[in-house]
């Protein structure tokens, strides 16, 4: 095969017709450096660079050789991907009578090529497949188009201690929760003295008496759903801590809302009167009958003066947005059912009158929002972005406000992909039962072993 051949051939050279390439372009005083010490053959050669000749260990010294050298090499990329020299654009097939091998235009100039072709894998052209296609560039020319990035995570840990971190954290915030809840209960407005606030939905709408029962069952019946996506969920411990991780910060900062400011009573039908508990003994065993029943009325707890914002709105809207997002879309129906139970359940809360419609207006959005800056950022790569900037301004003010997050999804650099599998496979049973049968196994040895012993001992 001649060195000078173009096609596909250059792909198949050996170092001796690199070496021969270079005699015939006349710098044969270069073969001992590139073909001898470096062991360049035609598919190396494709890749190499204008800084791979003027860097160690090359390191060529004369300019004009350097750059000669590039536009030979350029042109035997441009080669590969044009071979028929009467080609002007070789995608569109237009003819350019006046064309010529010697005569590239600007635009379709080796030294374009150099720069936007890539050549990372020859097994391609050299298998015979179809070189990769070109695309117009800004400036006229033609150029490989850009490789898409799948935001997809790559290979996510699952870092179960973290988890474990977002648990401690969630529980701490619900317990904090319930004492809030007890401290705001004793400082709930008189009814006589502050009545009902005006309300354009509720006062619109007639009190229905068991339907904060029924938004209830709604919130009980999305959290069913997310338990056993999270069951099945692939990477079950990453958006256990993330649901965690917002619905603590959420909560945190509702028990903030509701000690600044208390509402008066939403509704003549409740009976909301200030609750003196007389000492922080009673106080911390009422919040303990709160937290242990979760703040809900089917578990006979009744709490007053917890309105801004609607505990029971956050937790609809939270469940229904982290199963729509961790299920694929391609479920209809299950999202279409979460989100009906969203919006009745919210319904049935106004519909009870245990809320005024701000208390529930702002609690969806505050969780709407949340949930979506979060998950925004994490399935951008955010933070993976930031750190490739020591000390940035990006980072520091994302950590300044979303110090979980940050610290969470430190090692998450893309969306989590929505994969599912039996948490424990047939396998695993195998394995325990096995491992299990072992131990009883040993054991009855031993046991044998010593009675043995033993016999042998008393004869």
């Amino acid at each position: 095969m001649a060195p000078g051949d173009s096609g596909g051939s250059v792909l198949s050279w050996t170092i001796s017709d690199v070496r021969a390439w270079l005699t015939e372009l006349g710098m044969a005083r270069y073969a001992k450096v590139i073909c001898d010490q470096h062991r360049v053959d035609g598919p190396a050669l494709l890749m190499i660079q204008d800084q791979d000749l003027r860097q160690p260990p090359m390191q060529l010294e004369v300019l004009g050789d350097i750059k000669r050298l590039m536009y030979q090499i350029s042109s035997l990329k441009y080669s590969l991907v044009c071979p028929d020299p009467k080609t002007k654009f070789c995608l569109s097939g237009c003819q350019a009578p006046g064309l010529t091998p010697g005569s590239l235009v600007r635009d379709q100039s080796p030294a374009k090529w150099s720069d936007t072709l890539d050549l990372s894998s020859s097994d391609e052209s050299s298998s015979g497949r179809e070189p990769a296609k070109l695309v117009p560039s800004p400036s006229g020319g033609l150029q490989t188009p850009p490789k898409y990035k799948s935001n997809l995570a790559s290979d996510p840990l699952p870092e179960r201690w973290k988890l474990g971190i977002a648990v401690l954290y969630g529980l701490f915030v619900s317990w904090l929760t319930a004492v809030v809840m007890t401290i705001v209960h004793d400082r709930v407005p008189d009814m006589n003295k502050y009545p009902p606030l005006p309300d354009i939905i509720l006062d619109n709408m007639p009190h229905v008496p068991w339907a904060f029962e029924m938004a209830e069952i709604s919130g009980m019946t999305l959290l069913t759903i997310w338990l056993l996506v999270i069951i099945f969920h692939k990477h079950r411990f990453i958006i256990a801590r993330r649901c965690f991780a917002i619905g603590g910060t959420i909560f945190l900062l509702r028990c903030f809302t509701m000690l600044i400011t208390s509402l008066s009573v939403p509704g003549v039908h409740l009976d909301c009167k200030p609750r003196p508990y007389g000492s922080w003994a009673s106080r911390l065993h009422e919040a303990f009958v709160i937290w242990s029943g979760a703040g809900m009325s089917l578990q006979g707890v009744r709490t007053c003066g917890d309105y801004m914002f609607s505990g029971h709105t956050v937790s609809l809207t939270l469940l229904n947005f982290f199963i729509t997002e961790y299920t694929s879309r391609r479920i209809v129906f299950l999202h279409t059912f979460t989100w009906l139970c969203n919006c009745f359940g919210i319904f049935f809360i106004l519909a009870a009158h245990e809320h005024y419609s701000i208390d529930v207006f702002i609690a969806f959005y505050i969780t709407s929002r949340l949930f979506l800056y979060y998950h925004t950022l994490v399935n951008n790569r955010a933070v993976s972005k930031y750190q490739e900037v020591k000390n940035s301004f990006d980072a520091k003010r994302t950590w300044f406000y979303f110090p979980l997050f940050s610290f969470f999804e430190q090692n998450i650099d893309g969306r989590i992909p929505n994969e599912f599998e039996l948490p424990v496979t047939p396998e695993d049973v195998r394995t325990f039962v096995k491992k299990v049968g072992d131990t009883f196994k040993h054991k009855y040895d031993d046991c044998t072993m010593g009675s043995k012993k033993m016999m042998k001992k008393r004869r």
